[in-house]
């Protein structure tokens, strides 16, 4: 774990390159951030909740990450191959949801795991057959919202957190999607209301933005329906759901660069 300051990021607009993270941070060689998690106080009754690509859970109090060090700190000792897929604040008082690439969900309270310091490898959340990976960590707030899948294949769908019923933590879990030669493996699993818009990336670059709301609601052993069309030899490599202000500011970086065209190609006609 690192830590840095808001305000030392480079500010700049939607558009913009950025500035490297390898420039930013200490980062050994293969080293990759896995998530960014915005923090005012390190307060002792909230949690740090990590899950990885084999199937570890942690929990570590957030205030075990109060003292910064320049050259990082360890987070959670990892077994060989293994990665971080995703990492949650938490307030001890909800449940924790793993989604393998196979189509199972496990949903279980996250006080089944106890806190532990910064240095232990953690607790089995998910059980996996050979070959499976966890590719997602959610925390069920609410049962009225939705999860939505996506799979390889361009197929996917939403469904309401309350069918996923409660199970012991480190089982195989339940169906979440169906997954078939149709379907392909699961990318993506995400938390979102029917208000929200989701955008849709291939591995060949294509982009494709959709409205939640437009994706069917189904039952949790159903296949889904067609979100992106893909082309052969593509696949779909992930989605993210985009937040209300990107979507006011894109439609205003939009509007603002269609005008400068307009105002260019008034300039350049000719005067007869």
């Amino acid at each position: 774990m690192y830590w840095l300051k808001v305000y030392e990021v480079p500010q700049g607009s939607r558009t913009s390159r950025g500035r490297p993270i390898v420039n930013m941070f200490p980062l050994e060689e293969g080293e990759k951030i896995t998530a960014v998690l915005p923090v005012k106080e390190f307060e002792d009754d909230k949690y740090v909740f990590m899950a990885t690509r084999q199937g570890t859970v942690k929990k570590s109090r957030l205030s075990d990450f109060s003292r910064p060090m320049k050259r990082g700190i360890i987070a959670v000792s990892l077994d060989e191959d293994d990665y971080l897929i995703g990492v949650a604040r938490t307030d001890g008082q909800h449940d924790v949801m793993l989604f393998s690439d196979s189509g199972k969900a496990v949903r279980f309270d996250e006080n089944d795991v106890r806190p532990m310091g910064r240095n232990a490898r953690g607790v089995r959340g998910m059980s996996l057959e050979e070959g499976q990976s966890v590719i997602a960590l959610l925390v069920a707030e609410n049962e009225s919202r939705f999860i939505l899948t996506a799979t390889q294949n361009g197929y996917g769908k939403r469904t309401l957190v309350s069918e996923h019923t409660r199970h012991g933590r480190g089982t195989k879990g339940m169906i979440a999607i169906q997954t078939s030669e149709r379907n392909g493996k699961v990318v993506a699993a995400v938390l979102v209301d029917e208000s929200d818009e989701i955008m849709l990336i291939t591995n060949g670059g294509v982009l494709v933005r959709t409205r939640v709301a437009e994706v069917r609601s189904m039952g949790r052993a159903t296949q889904g329906v067609t979100l992106i069309n893909v082309d052969e030899g593509t696949y779909l490599s992930g989605l993210q759901k985009i937040a209300e202000s990107d979507v006011g500011d894109a439609e205003d970086e939009l509007d603002a660069g269609l005008k400068s065209g307009l105002e260019a190609d008034s300039q350049d006609e000719d005067p007869e």
